[in-house]
């Protein structure tokens, strides 16, 4: 599995145009409930931008619940009313790329819950899984080598065993970057990687153990460096 690393800066301004316009076009065209957008191709004409650019846009606004894909069907707008849509599309454009002290905060809060849920709920599937990351995350610190990526793959891994596909899809949105930040930052010591080894084995082993109270402990154990980075403790 490979994390792809995105710029979100322009992209964002991108897509933030593309929603203004689906907006200006859903008014302007008085479109309610049910009625059906103009397709991929046409916006992506229309507005002089890429097809993908424009899935991009409607995936996002899908994710807020103000439009519905149906497969072989099209796009349709949503049931809320225009009033409340506006409201919220304004809210949407108005977000901003967050800090990355939030997104490390926020990953601290996310995951005390999702490595909880995890070992409440993971299938040998799921175990099998996380100790694959954490082998591959391992095998690169053993090595010598930058292993930022295989850490936080464990972490994904747990946050997929928790079964809670909204925690899980958090943990995705703030993952690449977190990782196109992490040096940048200095947030942990290179040295603490061969430490994050012994560590990553604790939690793993409190999941495989079905203990909850343990495996949220040993995150906030394995956490320390982002708890001094986040609150100078």
């Amino acid at each position: 599995m490979k994390l792809e690393m995105l710029s979100n800066t322009e992209g964002l301004e991108v897509q933030n145009t593309i929603i203004s316009k689906i907006r200006d076009l859903i008014n302007y065209k008085n479109l309610e409930p049910g009625d059906k957008l103009p397709s991929e191709r046409t916006l992506s004409e229309k507005f002089g931008v890429t097809r993908s650019n424009v899935r991009d846009a409607i995936q996002k606004l899908e994710f807020y619940g103000l439009l519905n894909s149906i497969p072989q069907s099209g796009t349709f707008v949503a049931n809320i009313g225009v009033i409340a849509m506006n409201g919220m599309i304004d809210d949407i454009l108005s977000i901003r790329t967050p800090d990355f002290k939030s997104l490390v905060e926020t990953r601290i809060l996310l995951e005390l819950k999702t490595v909880r849920l995890a070992a409440l709920r993971r299938t040998d599937e799921d175990l099998e899984k996380i100790k694959g990351a954490l082998e591959a995350y391992e095998k690169k610190v053993l090595e010598g080598k930058d292993a930022v990526q295989e850490d936080l793959l464990f972490h994904l891994a747990i946050a997929k065993a928790c079964g809670n596909s909204t925690m899980n899809t958090f943990m995705l949105t703030i993952t690449p970057e977190i990782i196109t930040n992490f040096e940048k930052y200095h947030v942990c010591d290179k040295g603490l990687a061969n430490i994050g080894i012994k560590e990553h084995y604790e939690i793993y082993n409190a999941i495989k153990e079905q203990n909850p109270s343990l495996a949220k402990q040993k995150m906030k154990e394995h956490f320390k460096a982002l708890y001094q980075y986040c609150y100078n403790v």
